[in-house]
């Protein structure tokens, strides 16, 4: 800063200016005086000049001048060096998504009359000074409150922006501070490099990728679809069961149909959102055929129902055909049902209604697809026995089915606990008691007695009503106890009737 006095003799004002104040003075000629003021001194030293001056000189209106003369005299410069702009805090990093806004704030205390500026600082570019955007990208964007906090704004962030940028103060020498802006982008699958569905044929190897790009890289995960552990085979063929595999590759050598099935493919970075992708891998093999029961048996006048459990890949056509190599469709006689139970298994099975004679005879399921044909015979025979006839309301509902030849009802003719009035009840009471009363057997011919008894039992019954039936089989149940109990305390009070004593004993009492 330089300032002219006038009008004052030169050596008084440049002695009070170098003894007070160690101000540079420079006598231009005998009526004005150069002072050059160094910055530090600022408006402090103005006020102790204007004091001494008017102090030495005795005069009151020399420290109104002189203090005039220098407001006039200072400038913006002045301003700037006596109070020099500084940043009040570091620009934050910022890390943003892909797409999302990012702002950067800069904070300038004693700003004055110098510019702010925002740079990019990797590739040089001036992106805006002061309050004017200086880059051709619509996309930035600045704002100020007041001369303390300056924006840049960067709106629809793309990948190109991830970088330093330099917020500057146009000082002598220049002012700067750096933030970084690290744009995040969520996973996504590399297309050409994701394997889609596979099919192997079984015993075979199956190889399935999956490829993601990010930023962060992305982490590769795969798990079963429906939670089932993943087999992986080493190169010694030793199985390990793993719930999750952490890789891009999943390989599965030595494949077998329990491991086909859905596999999801699972990337994540920390990047919302995460994603995946639902590979099928398909086992082909041979149809084959399981069949729990070869021979099956039944009373004629029942259903009887067959089954046949298929496994095949690709999924298998399946039907039933006679010996007759008559195909079984459903009707009124027969019922043909396929269930699917999992994605290469199937039961078949086929019910034959009302048992005839005409019925008996060999049934062939087959089942078919492209790599081959498989059946397998169940023959179906007629269990010797009564039919059921539904004359009695105690049978006449129900409805029973024979899959094997051991199962069926325990009591095909109805039981004597079901007794349709009081009076059954009651003449089963009686005729109990007065059986108790014969004569007892040789205990020595129990065995004997006990095949005779059922074996005997069974033709009379084929003639009785339903009433004596009833009552007979009561009696069985009484004797199947005795006999199965002998040597305990049915020993000591019953012995085995011969069944045409019980016969000729009821008729004489009826």
């Amino acid at each position: 800063m330089t300032a002219t006095f006038s009008s004052v003799q030169s050596g008084e004002v440049a002695n009070i200016l170098k003894a007070s104040w160690n101000l540079s003075v420079h006598i231009f000629n005998h009526t004005d005086i150069c002072v050059r003021i160094t910055v530090s001194h600022g408006f402090a030293g103005l006020k102790y000049l204007t004091a001494g001056l008017a102090g030495n000189m005795q005069e009151p209106w020399w420290s109104l001048y002189l203090l005039g003369v220098f407001m006039l005299g200072l400038d913006s410069k002045l301003v700037g060096q006596a109070f020099q702009p500084e940043f009040a805090e570091p620009i934050t990093n910022l890390t943003v998504p892909i797409g999302r806004d990012a702002t950067f704030r800069c904070l300038v205390h004693n700003l004055g009359g110098y510019r702010v500026g925002w740079v990019k600082a990797d590739t040089k570019a001036i992106q805006a000074i002061h309050v004017h955007v200086i880059t051709n990208n619509h996309r930035v964007g600045v704002s100020h409150n007041g001369q303390t906090v300056w924006n840049l704004h960067i709106r629809n962030v793309q990948e190109e922006d991830r970088g330093q940028y330099m917020c500057q103060i146009n000082t002598d020498p220049m002012k700067s501070q750096m933030g970084f802006l690290d744009v995040v982008i969520p996973p996504d699958f590399v297309a050409d490099e994701t394997s889609g569905d596979v099919m192997v044929p079984e015993g075979g190897t199956a190889k399935v990728s999956c490829r993601a790009h990010g930023q962060p890289i992305p982490r590769v995960m795969w798990r079963r679809e429906d939670g089932s552990d993943i087999v992986v085979r080493d190169s010694n063929g030793v199985k390990n069961k793993v719930t999750v595999y952490e890789d891009e590759v999943l390989t599965l050598t030595k494949i077998s149909r329990s491991d086909m099935g859905a596999y999801l493919c699972i990337a994540s970075n920390g990047v919302p959102p995460t994603i995946s992708k639902r590979i099928m891998i398909k086992v082909h093999f041979h149809p084959v055929i399981q069949v729990p029961n070869q021979l099956v048996g039944a009373p004629l006048g029942t259903d009887v129902t067959l089954e046949c459990y298929v496994e095949s890949s690709p999924k298998s056509i399946n039907y039933w055909v006679r010996d007759s190599n008559e195909m079984v469709i459903s009707s009124n006689k027969y019922e043909v049902v396929n269930t699917i139970i999992s994605s290469f298994e199937s039961r078949m099975a086929l019910t034959v209604r009302k048992l005839s004679s005409d019925d008996v005879g060999g049934y062939r399921c087959v089942a078919k697809n492209s790599l081959g044909e498989v059946d397998s015979v169940i023959r179906l025979y007629e269990i010797p026995g009564p039919s059921i006839r539904n004359t009695s309301p105690a049978t006449k509902n129900e409805d029973f089915k024979y899959s094997t030849p051991i199962e069926g009802p325990d009591n095909q003719f109805g039981s004597a606990e079901s007794s349709d009035d009081e009076d059954d009840k009651d003449t089963d009471s009686d005729l109990v008691t007065r059986i108790h009363k014969f004569p007892l057997a040789n205990d020595n011919n129990t065995h004997k007695n006990k095949t005779h008894l059922l074996n005997t039992t069974n033709l009379i019954k084929q003639n009785l009503s339903n009433k004596v039936r009833k009552i007979i089989n009561k009696l069985e149940s009484e004797a199947r106890d005795a006999i199965n109990n002998i040597g305990t305390k049915y020993s000591t009070k019953y012995k085995i009737i011969p069944s045409f004593c019980i016969i000729i004993y009821f008729l004489y009492e009826n």
